[in-house]
């Protein structure tokens, strides 16, 4: 079975706003204040990516649900981007780790 890319554009803005069950125009002002970054086609069509919906339901949840401002928002969402890459480096460090110790194990049982 094929993986699924979650950063494809598949959505352009009405049924990203329908599936989220927000108004247009507030997706245009997340895109604004640099929430959520979707894809173009040509100068003014946004295609949005499952990735962009798990975003903006995150920011719906988070203003919403949790009365965040919009800067807060911004403030959370990076800390949340910052924390998913130092854990991307840090399993690729432990990949690389596991790899030295196994190729050293190789070495000392031969």
């Amino acid at each position: 079975m094929p993986r699924i890319d979650k950063n494809e554009p598949l959505y352009l803005i009405g049924v990203a706003a329908r599936l989220c069950e927000l108004h247009p125009q507030t997706l245009r002002m997340y895109e604004r204040l640099g929430l959520v970054r979707p894809a173009r086609i040509g100068r003014k069509n946004r295609v949005y990516s499952e990735a962009d919906i798990e975003r903006l339901r995150q920011i719906q949840r988070l203003t919403q649900d949790m009365g965040v401002n919009l800067a807060g928002v911004e403030v959370i969402l990076d800390l949340l981007d910052k924390m998913q890459r130092m854990q991307e480096q840090m399993d690729a460090e432990m990949e690389r780790m596991q790899q030295i110790m196994e190729e050293k194990l190789g070495r000392l049982q031969k």
